[in-house]
């Protein structure tokens, strides 16, 4: 290990200079670092709201009045939620259709395509882009997808009337507060995943309220007169295939059957509508508004979910064409999830011989305003797809020119916007001569020069939504810029604590260093900050810029401020860099460059979960080397740290899509069990080595709770048992029962409890730890992560054994030579001692295993990965916020392990824990910095949604550690270890 400091070698006895008072200083700085830390990550994981998830809703604008006769008086919208695109297409085993109604439909009748739904795809946003035809702002997941963070337009608000029926987590959302709307949803007591077999009757519960609405008219003239005026919207939201998704999966029977669920009632409603106004001017909307997952879950870019269904016909549609390949003219066009224009009908579906229109999901919103004659809805940016529209040529263009303007409206709203807020406003120049563009498409359409009309209109409308995009992105770079100077002034003030309160500088630095700061008048750096800042929240004061925009510039130059009202140390620090022997230089370069690599590595594992196969096998090897080498005798402990990392290499190679099995769960608890009896034996019968002194405890006398390991081992084995039970009575369509729920919360939480009572030596704890959170995750676990749970608490005990023999190998040398051994490492209060270089090493270790705890068992930075039937045994009744706060807690759970397992080892090894903590925050923030470049503006959606979410996972990540370290201090505080250091050598 050595003596060197991460700068140099200290003397010992001129640091016991510190006083109690220094001490006092010193921890309420830390507290106060610590909040810092968690004040400005928070501030700065928000501003990719401002930058990239910027609300697109804007007020203020005028609805274009359309210059053509509606070809339709009402139209009909069913939208499947949850239906798949190639289930719904595609034959079954039978070689049947599972839809043949809507499949003679497009055979017949009306045109078809795909629906190319945009991340994050979740009900809401799918239901926004259709009725409104913007997609949503995704910060609105901060509502639960249930509430409008801003209000905007929709075509149920450009209707007449609207009579809607669905989910209650759907339909209230654009008719609660329509005043011209009758809608009707059920309690959200029948969204029960528990009872999936039956999901369908949800779908029958909207169609029988539309039945007898269509009923109750013949009684109720008012009601009468509402359905037969002009420019209606009837609106059925089918959930069933959603929910049957989630409880069996797409391939299930269960959900196959729901599709033909759907189209029989898309059969039905159609013959109704045709029986009751019997004039064909209705039109009929068929899709969805996003897909399912194999393992039945959705929300990421992935083509299951964002492939959908969509089927038009009825009044103002054209009529089925046979394909030809001068059908599309722009085939260099892409969808939002970047699939191409006039991609290849997969041959199964049988429908090679039909054209087959594509449109991005918020293209139906003007779809649908054009067959009403409607206005379109105001902050919709949909282009109108022509291919389904049956219009005269003049119509045609007409149409596409009120979308056209509809768009500009918005760009010229926003233009204005920023214009009367901004003291140096550079516009859109492509756009300057918007009103010259619109008088030529005017003259041309007067003149019936339709062709060269239309391509104008479509251009004009191309330019003004890349307006819209300029404005949206308008304040990046000065965002970014700010935040960016954040993240390296808050790591450059990380460093700088470090290194003035853990390490062993030269006691001339610090002799020089104190001296010039008693002369040194820091006010005059203070004042010109406070200076700055004022000025700089006037200009963004005078610009209207939002309250955050403030905060992220007075966050940045009062980070820098701090920095520079330490120039003087800078200075003595640079100074002594210059001084320094040329092994030093060398030994802190290598170090950064093997962090940087380290990091890099972990950068990279976001996008390939494979090159954490390779870390632990090239580091069990490594390990296990050195183990052999360094232990005198002959011991396991080698082939243990080598077989444990392979392991766990393992489950990086296996799909992140987690499919069932109840019998590798329970034989899971089995191996837990197991884990726990050989942890007991091994603390019970190695007393007499002096290798395993530091570790185990020998206090057992003096334990007030010896039942309490059987205890937990009995739990952990219930837990087991309950997972069979619970699990094999939900599989038999049955609900969960009450007692097993009761059961399952009470084993869960009696078992994390229990912990705090057990003995207090470092292995003992640390056992107990893992005994006490086993039983929960048991119960939230479907597979084989279960087997990682095991697996990660191995190489847990690897990693103490590794970090172990290289305490005992210091030991043997200061039995040697103490005093000589003890010269530079300066030991600082409660027997810590400075950090040195390979003291980088922990931080290093504990941020792989940090992230292996993400990635080990599936792709945490997708949403779809989050299994939503790991909660069916405490929850089966829909609560989004109670699953989400179970799913995250299971994710928790490695975690804790990892961070309990962190702080023992600093303990151990006795080294400053918060030193350490430090240097965690410092480099994830490192990771966070890159991945906040990595962030994509451009490309598909997946890549997009995906680099925007590991942004936020690295961010949440250090935020999490924060949060954790004090959680986990409530089981670690009291560990004890025996130390190596002479409490002589002690330094106040």
């Amino acid at each position: 290990m050595g003596g060197d400091g991460i700068l140099g070698v200290g003397d010992i006895e001129r640091i016991k200079e510190a006083t109690s008072g220094k001490r006092r200083w010193l921890k309420r700085r830390e507290r106060w670092l610590v909040v810092l830390g968690v004040v400005l990550h928070a501030i700065y994981m928000l501003s990719i709201f401002d930058i990239y998830f910027k609300t697109p809703i804007v007020h203020g604008m005028d609805p274009v009045t359309p210059r053509f006769k509606a070809p339709a008086k009402r139209l009909v919208l069913m939208v499947a939620d949850g239906l798949r695109a190639d289930k719904f297409f595609e034959p079954d085993s039978d070689g049947n259709y599972r839809a043949p109604f809507l499949r003679s439909i497009m055979k017949e009748q009306g045109r078809w395509g795909v629906s190319h739904a945009r991340p994050p795809t979740e009900s809401r946003p799918g239901h926004v882009a259709i009725i409104a035809g913007f997609y949503e702002d995704p910060s609105a997941v901060t509502k639960g997808w249930k509430a409008n963070p801003v209000e905007f337009d929709s075509v149920f608000n450009r209707s007449q009337h609207t009579f809607a029926f669905g989910s209650p987590d759907i339909v209230p959302i654009f008719c609660s507060a329509l005043p011209h709307s009758t809608w009707n949803s059920y309690p959200h007591e029948f969204e029960d995943f528990a009872t999936g077999l039956y999901a369908s009757f949800l779908d029958e519960w909207s169609f029988d309220q539309f039945q007898s609405l269509l009923n109750s008219s013949n009684k109720d003239p008012e009601l009468k007169q509402l359905l037969l005026q002009d420019n209606l919207v009837i609106f059925l939201h089918l959930l069933g295939c959603d929910s049957n998704g989630h409880a069996h999966r797409p391939y299930s029977s269960i959900y196959l059957n729901n599709v033909k669920v759907v189209d029989r009632i898309a059969e039905n409603v159609y013959n109704l509508i045709e029986d009751f106004f019997k004039d064909n001017q209705t039109s009929f909307i068929f899709t969805a508004d996003h897909g399912m997952s194999d393992k039945g879950s959705h929300g990421d870019g992935h083509p299951s979910n964002t492939d959908t269904p969509l089927v038009v016909w009825g009044a103002g549609v054209k009529h089925p064409r046979p394909i030809s390949g001068s059908n599309h003219s722009d085939c260099g066009f892409r969808f939002v999830d970047e699939h191409m224009h006039d991609a290849p009908t997969p041959i199964e579906w049988g429908l090679n011989d039909l054209e087959r229109v594509d449109v991005n999901q918020a293209d139906i919103a003007p779809l649908m305003s054009t067959l009403l004659g409607s206005p379109c809805p105001v902050n919709s940016v949909g282009n109108l797809p022509l291919d389904y529209i049956n219009m005269t040529e003049a119509d045609e263009v007409e149409a596409v020119l009120a979308n056209t303007k509809q768009v500009l409206n918005q760009f010229l709203r926003k233009s204005k916007i920023k214009q009367s807020n901004s003291l140096n406003f550079k516009p859109f120049k492509p756009l300057a001569h918007y009103s010259s563009i619109l008088d030529q498409i005017e003259d041309l359409i007067s003149v019936k020069d339709y062709d060269t009309a239309m391509k104008r209109s479509q251009n004009l409308r191309g330019l003004a939504l890349e307006g819209l995009h300029y404005f949206q992105t308008y304040d990046w770079l000065m965002l970014m810029t700010v935040v960016t100077l954040g993240y390296i002034g808050w790591m450059v003030y990380l460093v700088l604590h470090v290194l003035q309160n853990y390490t062993s500088l030269p006691e001339t630095m610090f002799r020089k260093e104190r001296a010039v700061h008693l002369r040194n008048n820091t006010g005059k750096v203070y004042l010109c900050g406070c200076l700055l800042i004022g000025v700089l929240c006037f200009l963004l004061f005078l610009e209207h810029s939002p309250p955050l925009y403030h905060a992220y510039t007075a966050m940045t130059i009062f980070l820098w401020t701090q920095i520079f009202s330490q120039y003087q140390f800078l200075k003595g620090l640079w100074r002594h860099l210059r001084q320094s022997r040329y092994d030093y230089i060398i030994k802190l370069l290598a170090t950064c460059a093997v962090s940087v690599f380290i990091l890099e590595f972990l950068v990279n594992s976001f996008t390939e979960r494979k090159l954490y196969t390779w870390y632990f096998l090239v580091a069990g090897v490594v390990a296990s080397v050195f183990l052999f080498k360094s232990i005198p005798w002959r011991s396991g402990i080698p082939i243990f740290v080598w077989v444990t990392c392979w392991f766990l290499s393992v489950f990086t190679l296996m799909p992140a899509e987690i499919p069932d099995n109840n019998q590798l769960v329970i034989a899971s608890g089995v191996m837990v069990v197991m884990i726990g009896i050989a942890a007991k034996m091994l603390d019970m019968h190695t007393e007499r080595n002096k290798y395993w002194l530091y570790i185990l405890n020998h206090d057992r006398q003096k334990h007030r709770f010896p039942m309490l390991f059987y205890i937990q081992e009995l739990l952990v084995g219930l837990a087991s048992l309950m997972v069979l039970l619970s699990t094999s009575h939900r599989t038999q369509k049955q609900e969960l029962l009450p007692v097993h729920q009761l059961i399952n919360w009470s084993i869960a939480g009696i078992s994390m409890v229990l912990p705090l009572f057990s003995e207090s030596g470092l292995l003992s704890r640390l056992t107990s730890i893992f005994l006490g959170f086993a039983p929960a995750f048991l119960l939230l676990s479907i597979g084989y992560e279960a087997v990682f749970y095991g697996a990660l608490a191995l190489v847990l005990i690897a990693w103490i054994l590794f970090e172990n023999t290289l305490l005992y190998l210091s030991k043997v040398k200061m039995s040697s030579a103490s005093m000589r051994s003890m010269e530079g490492k300066v030991i600082l209060d409660n027997d810590d001692r400075s950090l040195q270089l390979f003291d980088v090493r922990i931080p290093l270790i504990f941020l792989v295993l940090f992230n292996v705890a993400f990635f080990g068992t599936g792709n945490f930075a997708s949403i779809a990965s989050f299994e939503i039937s790991s909660v069916y045994r405490f929850i089966t009744i829909f609560s989004p916020f109670l699953m989400a706060a179970l799913l995250i807690f299971k994710l928790l759970i490695p975690f804790l392990l990892v961070i309990c397992v962190f702080s023992a080892i600093t303990k151990l090894i006795q080294i400053p824990r918060f030193g350490c903590y430090f240097l965690v925050i410092l480099f994830s923030d490192v990771m966070t910095i890159h991945f906040f470049f990595l962030v994509r503006n451009t490309g598909s959606w997946m890549e997009i949604g995906n680099s925007i979410s590991h942004f936020g996972i690295v961010s949440a990540q250090v935020v999490f550690v924060l949060l954790l370290f004090a959680i986990t201090n409530i089981y670690t505080r009291d560990i004890q270890t025996r130390s190596f250091l002479p409490s002589s050598r002690k330094a106040l």
